[in-house]
């Protein structure tokens, strides 16, 4: 076993909270090839879906915890927070050689990238120079072809990705412009291979669904499901309690998916390849866009400048 000097240093957070079966599943197979110092930096629980949202305000509250062959902490902020704090040196004796978010439990491609902590706690180590790789597996949470397993077999599919991105690094060869973003298919032990994709306009589709004080506490007693073939929302379809009535409650519910096109990291995924996808902080806009907008200022400035007050 190479000594802890000779072995690259890899920290691990992630939005499912420090105890969820993904980061448990990847610093166990990190930890059990002895090929890497291994440090964790997470959230204290589920955080998923907060993007890239920080603590500013107030103060986080930092815990050790016991991960066997790791040095772990539990942070009461955001994974943008833990991916922070952990490359500060705060708490860990040199800045990590590489900073891995996830296993996601849930796929994170196209427009739900936005959304997703997991990518969020990679970008910000890549927003501090530090090369980055955020992970999701496309857990299946209907059709029961997903076990805990599979975040294990998950993990040992990237080691190759993860191995080969730290070898760039000591040869000083490896691009700080970009970091990536993994998905790794539901059935992970027949996976394709891996592709090189792009981020797609894939997108959950959601809907609100009014519930009652009641619905809160599991004994719903009506709902009202909205979306945007529906009508307008009836206020009285609820029995709202007394003390409810000026304080509506609406619970987000999933309604589908929006398939983008093919050829992207969503298309790839559900066709059964490990999709590697090169990610930035910046967002490009369409060229049409640009374009329209380039004819468009002059005239609109020129309208309201002339115009009298």
């Amino acid at each position: 076993m190479e000594s802890n000097a000779n072995r690259p240093m890899i920290m691990v957070t992630n939005d499912d909270g420090i105890y969820g079966d993904g980061l448990q599943a990847l610093v166990q197979v990190l930890v059990s090839t002895n090929r890497y110092q291994v440090f964790v930096c997470a959230p204290e629980s589920e955080r998923s879906a907060c993007g890239h949202s920080v603590t500013w305000t107030h103060a986080v509250e930092v815990k050790q915890v016991k991960i066997q062959g790791a040095t772990a902490f539990a942070v009461s902020g955001t994974p943008a927070d833990c991916a922070s704090l952990g490359i500060s040196k705060i708490l860990f004796p040199a800045v990590p050689d590489l900073v891995i978010s996830g296993i996601n439990k849930g796929s994170n491609c196209g427009y739900n990238i936005v959304y997703s902590g997991t990518v969020a706690g990679a970008r910000e180590a890549f927003l501090q120079g530090l090369p980055s790789i955020s992970l999701s597996y496309d857990y299946d949470w209907f059709g029961g072809k997903s076990t805990v397993n599979a975040f294990k077999l998950s993990a040992e599919a990237c080691l190759p990705i993860i191995d080969a991105v730290l070898d760039e690094i000591r040869n000083r060869t490896y691009p700080r412009n970009c970091f990536l973003n993994i998905d790794l298919p539901t059935d992970i032990l027949n996976h394709k291979g891996y592709k090189l994709t792009k981020q797609s306009k894939s997108a959950i589709r959601t809907s609100w669904k009014q519930i009652t004080s009641e619905a809160q506490e599991g004994n719903i007693l009506s709902t009202v499901t909205t979306d945007a073939n529906s009508a307008n929302i009836d206020l009285n379809a609820t029995d709202v309690s007394q003390e409810r009535q000026n304080s509506l409650l609406f619970k987000r519910q999933f309604v589908g998916y929006q398939v983008g096109e093919i050829d992207t990291d969503y298309y790839f995924l559900k066709e059964g390849y490990v999709t590697v996808t090169l990610l930035s902080a910046l967002t490009h806009t369409e060229t049409d866009c640009e374009a329209y907008f380039k004819m468009w200022l002059p005239r609109v400035t020129e309208c309201f400048s002339s115009a009298p007050l």
